[in-house]
C-alpha cells in the first residue's frame, strides 16, 4: 500500500475497504517538516483501525492557514515522506482550508484529531456520527511542532 492517490482513487479504495467491514481511520494535516509528534500520532491514529488514510493540506492550504513562509517542504515531498511511514497506507491531497469535504466523500468509520482540538470542534465530526463513526482524539507525547522546530532553528542559525 502505502501511496498518494486522488480523490477519486480514495472514494474507490474506501468503498472497497466498506464491503471487506475494514475500519477506516481518517486523519489530516499539513505535515510540514515530519518529527516525532508526528509519527508516533501516525502510529496510534493506525491502531483504532485497519487501514488509515491521511488527508494532506495543498500547498496553497498550508500557505493560507499557516503564513507566506509556509509549507517548508512542498505538498509532493511531504506526501511520499508521510505515504512511506510505517503507520500509513494512504495519502491524499486536499485545496481546501479544512478536509470537510472530503470527509463528506468518505465518510471515515474513526475520525481521529489531536487533543489539542475538541470533539465538538472537529471538522467532518457531524458526518461521521451521522454515519455510525467515531470521532477520537490523540494525546501528543511530547511538546513538540513545526513552528518550534523553524524557531529552534532560526535562534541558534540567526533570524
Amino acid at each position: 500500500m502505502n501511496e498518494v492517490k486522488s480523490l477519486q482513487e480514495i472514494k474507490a479504495i474506501r468503498e472497497k475497504f466498506k464491503k471487506e467491514k475494514k475500519k477506516v481511520v481518517f486523519t489530516n494535516g499539513c505535515f510540514d517538516l515530519i518529527h516525532a509528534g508526528h509519527v508516533d500520532y501516525l502510529s496510534k491514529a493506525r491502531n483504532l483501525g485497519d487501514v488509515l488514510i491521511v488527508g494532506l493540506n495543498s500547498d496553497a492550504s498550508v500557505k493560507r492557514l499557516k503564513g507566506e513562509k509556509r509549507p517548508i517542504l512542498l505538498e509532493a515531498e511531504r506526501a511520499f515522506i508521510i505515504s512511506n511511514l510505517k503507520p500509513v497506507d494512504y495519502v491524499t491531497i486536499f485545496e481546501e482550508d479544512t478536509p470537510g469535504r472530503l470527509i463528506g466523500e468518505l465518510i471515515p468509520d474513526i475520525l481521529v484529531k489531536g487533543a489539542d482540538w475538541a470533539i465538538e470542534n472537529i471538522v467532518g465530526r457531524d458526518v461521521v456520527e451521522a454515519n455510525g463513526g467515531e470521532v477520537k482524539t490523540i494525546k501528543f507525547v511530547n511538546d513538540q511542532s513545526t513552528s518550534k522546530i523553524i524557531d529552534s532553528i532560526l535562534d541558534k542559525f540567526g533570524r
